[in-house]
């Protein structure tokens, strides 16, 4: 859950960088309605759990805010409306579609549940934000819903069906935030890479990009959200080759690496092609680094199929993990079928992210001695200033301005942190 800001409506944010976006616009439009003391809770519906945690903050918002004007949203709301409005502590659910838009926070004749039905969705509206908390990277929604329908998954009856926002819609926004000062803008959506598919002359995410980075050409930095292996364009693959402001990190939503469990999955891509895929892009951008997002503990999944995605890390050469025990979603298929015991997807999960956590220690150790450009992003409690290189790393640095891209030098290691001291030329200032 990511933290609410000190002032104004207080947004308690589960789940994706989707709904980072659009606590956001929430934000934007809470304090136009008035509603400075009102908490919005944007739930999450991917697992069992992330619901679990929101309606505990729901609860704990209450109680440590008597007066407050509660507000629940998000996929979980959007799915379960009924559930949320039976609790006692939430005066209004709004729907994924309707928290979008100003009207739905006017209080004035509105009703305590306002959710359609995000299927007859056709459109995505697209939102402008003023400002971010963090200056130095913003995130702008490119694409909404998903036409996909994997076995285990329950966000599609939360965002609807795949809608894309017009490459002049894109580019406005962009041009903003960069005008703003911000150096970095992360493309982001349920899943960007099929986008464009019900636009006029149907234009692929990589035409978007190449578009977007011409029309906008003081934009310094540009980061894609999780992207599915199998739908990789032509386009998106030359600029990876070719595109310095293209930054050398890629999220795969692979999900598994035994064919079975994938076939099972209803996934569409098989293990050697996620391999393939991760070779091919390495050869195009020898530098690229790999994260992925990985379920431990499918139904069905045998010690030896687990096995094959364990050994996916080192074969694909994956250096962030985003893990998950599988948690069972009602209304979905794989939560009809032969379920593992907890303890054994919590095992599984956790030798995952001890896989993960020994490749993200080499490729840490891997950066000393280099020269990274970094983007600095804020300035720690010791002084010392926290930025991202361009393949995501953090690295803390003695010196520097904050949402300036400055070439630093890599040192060593603290922890989890690559240390740097900036080099005597500066890349670019962000503002």
């Amino acid at each position: 859950m990511s933290a609410p800001r000190s002032n104004g409506p207080r947004i308690l944010t589960f789940g994706c960088r989707l709904n980072a976006y659009e606590s956001e616009v929430m934000r934007g439009h809470a304090e136009a309605a008035g509603l400075a003391d009102a908490i919005i809770v944007n739930t999450c519906a991917v697992t069992g759990e992330a619901e679990r945690q929101a309606r505990q903050a729901i609860r704990k918002a209450r109680r440590e805010n008597p007066g407050a004007q509660i507000i629940v949203t998000g996929c979980a709301a959007q799915i379960d409306p009924a559930g949320f409005a039976a609790m006692t502590e939430v005066d209004r659910v709004i729907g994924n579609e309707e928290k979008l838009h100003a009207e739905s926070f006017l209080l004035e004749g509105a009703p305590r549940v306002a959710v359609n039905d995000i299927m007859t969705v056709r459109e995505t509206a697209p939102q402008l934000i003023a400002g971010f908390a963090e200056r130095t990277r913003a995130f702008v929604q490119v694409q909404q819903g998903c036409d996909h329908r994997c076995t285990f998954c329950i966000i599609p009856y939360g965002r609807g069906n795949s809608r894309s926002v017009p490459l002049g819609e894109v580019v406005r926004q962009v041009r903003a935030l960069v005008n703003e000062g911000t150096a970095e803008v992360v493309l982001t959506g349920v899943d960007i890479t099929s986008y464009g598919g019900d636009l006029p002359g149907r234009p692929s995410l990589g035409q978007m990009l190449r578009r977007l980075l011409a029309q906008v050409p003081d934009l310094k930095r540009l980061r894609l959200s999780s992207l599915d292996a199998i739908e990789l364009d032509p386009d998106l693959r030359r600029l990876i080759a070719e595109e310095p402001r293209l930054m050398p990190h890629l999220h795969l939503s692979l999900q598994a690496g035994d064919d079975m469990i994938l076939k099972r999955m209803k996934r569409r891509h098989s293990r050697v092609e996620a391999v393939a895929l991760c070779e091919e892009l390495r050869s195009l951008r020898p530098e690229i680094v790999f994260g992925a997002d990985l379920i431990a503990g499918f139904p069905t999944e045998t010690e030896a199929m687990f096995e094959n995605s364990l050994r996916l890390v080192e074969d694909c050469g994956l250096t962030y993990l985003h893990v998950f025990p599988y948690s069972a979603r009602k209304g979905t298929p794989a939560a009809r079928m032969p379920q593992l015991p907890m303890a054994v997807r919590k095992e599984r999960a956790a030798r995952l992210r001890a896989a993960g956590a020994r490749a993200f220690s080499r490729f840490l150790d891997g950066q000393v001695g280099t020269v990274a450009s970094v983007l600095i992003e804020k300035r720690e409690a010791d002084g010392r200033y926290l930025g991202r290189s361009e393949t995501f790393a953090p690295v803390l640095l003695d010196g520097g301005a904050i949402g300036s891209v400055v070439e630093a030098g890599i040192a060593g290691r603290d922890g989890d942190s690559l240390t740097a001291a900036p080099l005597q030329h500066k890349l670019s200032p962000a503002a």
